[in-house]
């Protein structure tokens, strides 16, 4: 029987993946009314940390790139088997990447350069075995005997000069004082990984950006139902009904400037994004550098709500830190193929193939993506757009003797371009280059070390109305910094709340896999 929802209302705070999935849900799964789910976003786009705009005139951005994989991300997938594709009629988003992944298969001949420019091999991980019994010892360990320990308190110095930690550290983004916590969670979460991490076979790739290729779909699927996506508007703040329980009773906004306030009725739900890692970051040019700036408002949100009521986590352990969560990533576009043309000669891949490029010995700690071209859906043919990052943006260059985050554009390139030892085509290479770096002060926030309860659940105990999504709420077993814990928050949310008897995908447990254990071990061995 289909259920009657009257005028009750559902708010999301946060127009990213987690709030279009959640809308999605509601839509799919729970026959609730698209005209009474409000997306509220202070931005004048979708898609939160999952960006990618530009042009050919003014160069095109992609603060951040996400790895996505077949065996891990169960709710994504299955989510997308259900949303239509928007170039290929009759398909899924999830058969459109499918079928793309497995015509371009990544297999990286070039997954580490050492200061020589040689490609180093990396079939062996480099541990000795102290290494492996530190990783053992991880591994057994509970999660409430860790506490805030941090990945150094667990490795010696040698275990950061292993080719292992070289590849895990770029392609997951960990630094040696984040989370040790977080840390074991990927390695059990991605053990299945762990025997292929040299060649990064098990990443999938999207046709295009995950803008173009996740989020617009999203988008385009719940207009159709009447979703109401409020743009350019911010929720500053969060009332709650007197007494023990947690029950929001309005919402603080500023839309463009004016001050306003939104009743939430009995009924009403509330599910909020709290924290951002990609708040804060600002862009620089090929002349200028970009700026280190500080708390916007979706933290400001969160530490409004955690000093009202017990439960709803503690923001200070991850937007406090940000000489550890800070760096530096960089977007860019050419008019024309010749560096494409130097990178496939020099990895032996061809664009979109070969997943990362990390200079080991940068001091940067630099890498970089070439991935399928077109990579924007309106990106001309004669144009080529590639992201790389530097994990330690306050060192000073090996070429370039600055710090990164001093760097222009211009610079980044000069510094890349020393590491490749491409200088005799340095002309040709800058000549159409347009090089925009962006500094994101909370890109690994959600690393910093943390005690169980700095996270609030998805539905707070107490709670009979609001819900935390994202990356900053906590979900058993699974490992943040993923589009998989987005939308499973978002789905945990939407069935807790609204009482629905559905199953949620479960976490695949390949730790339990007998030929992933061993080939683990083999892997550990070589």
């Amino acid at each position: 029987m289909k259920r009657e929802y009257g005028n009750q209302q559902v708010y999301f705070v946060g127009g990213g993946i987690a709030s279009l999935a959640g809308a999605a849900y509601l839509v799919r799964d729970c026959d609730f009314p698209g005209k009474n789910i409000h997306i509220i976003e202070e931005m004048k786009i979708l898609g939160g940390s999952n960006d990618g705009a530009g042009s050919v005139e003014h160069g095109y951005v992609i603060r951040g790139g996400r790895m996505l994989n077949d065996e891990a991300y169960e709710n994504l997938w299955e989510l997308l088997n259900t949303i239509p594709s928007i170039d290929h009629p009759g398909k899924s988003v999830r058969e459109e990447i499918t079928e793309f992944d497995d015509a371009n298969p990544t297999h990286s001949n070039a997954r580490l350069v050492n200061s020589k420019g040689e490609v180093e091999d990396v079939l062996s991980m480099g541990f000795d075995m102290a290494d492996r019994l530190a990783m053992g010892k991880l591994i057994i360990t509970p999660e409430e005997k860790m506490g805030k320990a941090r990945i150094n308190d667990w490795f010696a110095p040698h275990f950061f000069e292993t080719n292992f930690w070289y590849m895990w550290a770029t392609t997951f983004a960990f630094q040696p004082w984040h989370s040790a916590i977080e840390f074991k969670r990927y390695m059990l979460r991605f053990i299945h990984e762990f025997p292929r991490i040299q060649t990064l076979e098990g990443v999938t790739r999207t046709p295009y950006n995950q803008y173009d290729s996740i989020i617009l779909p999203l988008h385009k699927y719940l207009e159709p139902f009447g979703v109401d996506f409020t743009l350019k508007c911010t929720v500053t703040d969060l009332q709650f009904k007197d007494g023990d329980g947690i029950t929001v009773t309005k919402m603080n906004v500023l839309r463009q400037g004016v001050e306003d306030v939104i009743e939430v009725k009995d009924g009403d739900l509330v599910i909020v994004t709290n924290g951002s890692m990609t708040e804060g970051s600002s862009l620089g040019s090929m002349s200028t550098a970009p700026r280190l700036n500080g708390k916007g408002s979706s933290w400001k949100l969160w530490e409004n709500i955690a000093a009202k009521k017990p439960g709803l986590g503690n923001p200070s352990s991850f937007d406090d830190h940000v000489d550890g969560s800070k760096w530096e990533s960089f977007t860019v576009t050419f008019e024309d193929s010749k560096f494409f043309d130097l990178m496939e000669k020099f990895t032996r891949n061809r664009a979109g193939t070969g997943a990362l490029v990390t200079f080991k010995d940068s001091s940067w700690f630099m890498s970089v993506v070439l991935a399928f071209q077109p990579h924007f859906r309106d990106q001309p043919e004669h144009v080529t757009v590639f992201w790389g990052y530097g994990l330690y943006p306050d060192k000073v260059g090996d070429f370039v003797k600055k710090k990164m985050s001093d760097c222009t554009g211009a610079e980044i390139m000069e510094e890349l371009i020393g590491h490749l030892h491409f200088e005799e085509h340095k002309a040709e290479i800058m000549a159409t280059a347009n090089c925009i770096p962006c500094m994101m002060p909370y890109i690994t926030s959600q690393f910093m070390p943390r005690l169980g309860s700095d996270r609030p659940l998805v539905v707070p105990e107490g709670s009979t109305n609001l819900a935390f999504v994202g990356q900053y709420c906590e979900i058993p077993d699974d490992v943040v910094f993923t589009e998989e814990y987005s939308v499973r928050a978002a789905r945990i949310a939407v069935y807790t709340l609204l009482g629905i008897n559905r199953p949620v995908e479960p976490i695949n447990q390949y730790q339990y896999d007998v030929r992933t254990l061993l080939s683990s071990l083999v892997t550990s061995l070589r």
